[in-house]
Parts: C-alpha cells; structure tokens; sequence
C-alpha cells in the first residue's frame, strides 16, 4: 500500500495550514497518527511527546548529520548539523559563556539594563514589542557577547530575516533566495574581521582556545548568532502575545514576580519559536508502530508534543498554575538540547520585568493595541508578525 494511503490524515496537511491554524490538524494527528507521512513536507512527522522525546534523544538512529539538513545546505558544517564526538567539539567551544552560573553572574545585569534602555526607548506605553524591544535586544545581547562591535543591529535583524526565508524556501521544496549569499558574506566578512580584530568576546577566544580550526569558527558563529535572535525575539513577543490576552495572568505578575519564570515556561509550551526539529534515519526503525525506512526525514513537531494532553492538562489554555511545565519540549531533548537557553530566558524575563516596572511608575497598565496585533503563525519559526501596546487605563 503507498504510504499516502496508510496516513490520510498526514496526506491531506497543507503548509498553508501549518503556518496558520495547525493546532487542530496537529491534535488529530496525534491521536490518530501520531508518527505520519505528510507529502506536502515529504517527511515524516511526529506529534506524540514521548515519541518526540524517544526521537530526540536517540541520536544513533535520528540523525541530523546528512547533507540534506537545511541548516547545512545554507550555513556549512556546524554543530547543528554534527553528532557524536564532532557536534561535543564543536558545542564545548561555545559551553562557557552560556552556562547558567555565567548569564546570571555576567549577562543578567546588563540585559536588564538594556531591556529598560529599549523600553524607554522605542515601547513606554505604545510600541511594537517584537520590532522596538525582542528583537533589538536579543541582537545586541548576542553582538555584545560575540565581540561583534562594528556591526549595526538593524543589518543583523536583516541577515536574520534572510536566513528565516532561506530555512522555508528549502523547508517547502523551493531554490534559495538569491539574496541569501549576500547576507552570508557580509556576515562572514564582520566575523573574519572579528577574528583579525581580537575585541573581547566568544570570537577572540575561539581563535585563543583553537578547539575549533579558524576556517570553522564564521560557520559557528553564524549558528549561534541566528539561533539566539530566533530563539529570544520570538520567545519575549509570544510571552507578551499570550500575557496580555490573559490580563489576569498579566496582573499576578505585578502581585509576584516570581511568576515571571513561569509565565515564560507556559508561553513556551504553548508556542515554541522552533516548531519542530528535522533529524534523518540512519536504519529502519519501529517508531510508535510505524517501520520508518532508512535515510528519511523525520520532522519531530515541538507544538505538537507540548499540547499532549496525557502530559498536560487542557493543554489549549494559558494556565500560571500548571505544575508540570518542566516537561515541555521546546529546546528539544538529547544532545542538541538549546546551547542559549538560558540568555534567552534572561532576555524575556528582562523585557517582562521591564514594562511591569513601567506600569508601577508610570501608574498606568498595558493592553494589547488589537488592531495592530496578530496571533503567533509561521511555518518553523512561529511568533505574531507584530505585538503593539497601547495604555489601558490605570494600573491597580
């Protein structure tokens, strides 16, 4: 029997449908078809959470080291697309300055100082959250880090846009933007300038420490580079998104910030800024009882998996008490766990803590400007286009 015959739920998925309202068809999926073929992905696709886990963390068999690999296809070799010894070399180089003990000891401080600085800025009232406040600050934390001191934010949020539109096009079977080997060389020329430079930052002692060679480090580095502005941008607009249209939630912080931390897990389980990971069948393999061929594409859907409801209960609602929120999946599981989790986490606690300090002495509240705010959608990367405030009214 073919294989669009065996899964007509998968067969009938569109991307349209995936970057816009996916959560129906990705519940039924995994209650009918928890590991599927989809045709119009050419992959196979799993939404069940302990398949996902059982597929992330079993990288013998789920593999991302292949040619095909997007990342790969647009960036080179890099840790994304590496597993066994290779991807640890390749990870420890980065270990350090993305430990927990470093980003509280090290980058907290100054990112909640640029959070406020951006605030006051570009948002104080009325503004738009992912454009004036996620996006600027994960780049500049990430620039400050790398040592990328010449480079203006604003061209970094280009080349961004651009490898986002490259990572689709080949997603959905199309050629690569043009524009993409452009971006690409002016960002290697900063990093290669970088490297020349020997400013303070993970560049320089990447150079110094030599665990990578030098023809490797702009790869890395442009890597790590996307993936913290991917990761954080989407992340503070989503808490943002999902926080003011549940003003109650929103409310509680200002009674107890410590909230904060699980306002941010909660937003994450609802709506990953990766909505899924692509890994590739090194053998034929039995998954949830469906015998997956050697050398395929297997799509492990995060959304999918964080909205199990024998995980989590009434998985669709935004719930502060929820107790089981370390499950979720959103930074994957296994060796390509988030190497920036936790600055990720400081920027968007950062962002938050910042406009509830804004009520406090501006003594006014916050609301969503509706007209001007869409719901998260994207195909991979998933976050609204744009989340604008207004000023509500007085704050309690």
């Amino acid at each position: 029997m073919d294989r669009r015959e065996q899964f007509p739920i998968g067969a009938a998925v569109t991307v349209d449908e995936l970057s816009e309202t996916p959560y129906g068809v990705l519940d039924r999926l995994r209650l009918h078809e928890p590991v599927s073929w989809l045709p119009e992905l050419n992959a196979w696709w799993v939404t069940r959470r302990d398949l996902a886990r059982s597929a992330m963390t079993d990288a013998e068999t789920f593999t991302v080291d292949d040619d095909r690999f997007t990342t790969a296809r647009i960036l080179g070799t890099s840790m994304l697309n590496l597993d066994g010894a290779e991807h640890e070399r390749h990870r420890r180089a980065f270990n350090a300055p993305f430990r927990p003990k470093f980003v509280r000891e090290t980058l907290e401080a100054r990112i909640a100082s640029s959070a406020r600085r951006l605030w006051d800025e570009t948002i104080s009232g009325s503004g738009d959250v992912r454009t004036g406040l996620a996006g600027p600050l994960a780049v500049e934390t990430i620039l400050d880090l790398m040592g990328l001191d010449d480079v203006e934010p604003t061209e970094v949020l280009s080349w961004y846009a651009a490898f986002g539109e490259a990572i689709t096009a080949l997603t959905v079977g199309n050629a690569l933007p043009p524009t993409i080997d452009e971006t690409l060389t002016r960002l290697m020329s900063y990093v290669e300038g970088a490297m020349s430079a020997g400013n303070p930052g993970v560049i320089t002692d990447l150079v110094t420490d030599q665990v990578l060679g030098r023809e490797e480090i702009p790869a890395a580095v442009a890597v790590v580079l996307f993936g913290a502005i991917e990761t954080s941008e989407a992340m503070t607009a989503n808490a943002f998104w999902h926080l003011l249209t549940h003003p109650n939630a929103w409310n509680r912080l200002h009674v107890d910030r410590s909230l904060i931390d699980q306002a941010i897990n909660e937003s994450l389980r609802l709506e990953p800024a990766a909505t899924w990971v692509d890994r590739y069948t090194t053998r034929d393999v039995d998954l949830g009882g469906v015998v997956i061929p050697s050398g395929e594409l297997v799509s492990i859907s995060l959304l999918a998996a964080n909205r199990d409801p024998t995980v989590f209960a009434n998985p669709e609602y935004f719930d502060l008490d929820r107790p089981n929120l370390a499950q979720h999946v959103t930074f994957a599981k296994g060796p390509h766990a988030c190497l920036g989790l936790h600055v990720a986490r400081a920027e968007t606690h950062a962002a938050i803590a910042a406009a509830l300090d804004w009520e406090v002495e501006s003594g006014q509240a916050l609301a969503l400007d509706e007209g001007r705010t869409a719901k998260p959608r994207g195909l991979i990367f998933r976050r609204p286009e744009h989340v604008h405030l207004r000023v509500g009214g007085r704050s309690d």
